[in-house]
């Protein structure tokens, strides 16, 4: 696919995402694993990395510091991805990921994050001030010290200078966004069932519920991603229940990421809600079959595109 809009990414709470594999998790013994994989992390970045490992560009901008934060800044480097880092004081967080050979099992551990000031924060909105792009993802969690509504502010920022934000995130940060009005969300049922304040129930009552949110016009497009269960997309004008092909999972870190990375290139090519919506059920799909945190591979999506079905 050629890309025709650009692509712009922002990580307030990047990560390195470190991981490795032990014979068996055990309490109270030292366990000897094999040697750790390091790769950058955090929505915003993942959703840049699996957008080039699909033939396209996005810049990813993101916060970090410290000695991890360079190390971050030198792995983005090694994947070619343009980036650029806002410096803070704060150490750039490190997340694990443990897989036991035994039981197939991981046991992944996050980390907070380090704190934001206010001037960093600040510095970070003038940056996107700065910025030109079709498509802002804002994606992950926000990091202690920034404000709950941020996403919000971002919401602003993105139709002054209109811009088309998509927004990956969780509560309190989701529910402000929300109230700001943003071009596309992709919660999951858990996200969706706590904005609702209510357990969802059944189909019908997820697509009340998704069906409302498009109504109120707090987002043109609402994505739900439904693990194995594929994705429900609704817009004003469409909705579409997919169905995702059955894959041998390996593992399900970065599946969300690159949902959001496949609708996302997808549109910025031009192409319709349908096909994007198809085309980033694939590269979700795709990316429970690599090990790691290693999101969606190319020929992978484009096996299981013409898989993914629609109701």
């Amino acid at each position: 696919m050629e890309q025709t809009h650009s692509i712009f990414t922002l990580t307030p709470n990047p990560s390195i995402d470190k991981s490795a594999l032990v014979a068996q998790v055990i309490a109270e013994h030292k366990l000897r694993c094999e040697a750790p994989t390091f790769e950058p992390g955090g929505g915003g970045i993942n959703v840049a990395r699996a957008v080039y490992k699909l033939g396209g560009q996005a810049r990813a901008l993101y916060l970090a510091g410290g000695f991890s934060g360079r190390l971050l800044e030198s792995l983005l480097d090694n994947e070619n991805i343009n980036h650029r880092r806002i410096a803070i004081e704060g150490w750039t967080r490190e997340n694990l990921t443990i897989y036991e050979e035994s039981s197939g099992q991981q046991y992944r551990f996050g980390m907070p994050g380090p704190v934001i000031k206010t001037a960093e924060w600040q510095q970070c909105l003038e940056q996107l001030q700065s910025e030109s792009a079709d498509f802002i993802v804002a994606s992950g969690s926000l990091p202690p010290g920034a404000p709950q509504d941020a996403y919000a502010r971002l919401a602003q920022l993105a139709r002054e200078r209109n811009s088309k934000l998509v927004m990956d995130t969780s509560s309190p940060a989701f529910q402000h966004a929300l109230e700001a009005g943003v071009y596309l969300i992709k919660p999951n049922l858990r996200e969706l069932s706590l904005w609702a304040d209510q357990p969802i129930e059944d189909e019908t009552h997820l697509h009340n519920i998704v069906t409302d949110i498009v109504k109120q016009e707090l987002s043109e497009i609402v994505m739900v991603s439904l693990g194995a269960g594929g994705a429900l997309c609704v817009s004003k004008d469409q909705t579409l229940r997919l169905n995702a092909p059955m894959v041998p999972i390996q593992s399900k870190v970065g599946a969300g990421d690159s949902m959001v990375a496949g609708m996302v290139f997808s549109l910025a090519c031009g192409k319709s809600l349908d096909k994007a919506a198809r085309y980033g059920v694939a590269a979700g799909t795709a990316a429970v079959m690599t090990p790691g945190s290693e999101l969606c591979r190319l020929e992978d999506v484009e096996k299981l595109y013409p898989q993914i079905t629609s109701s």
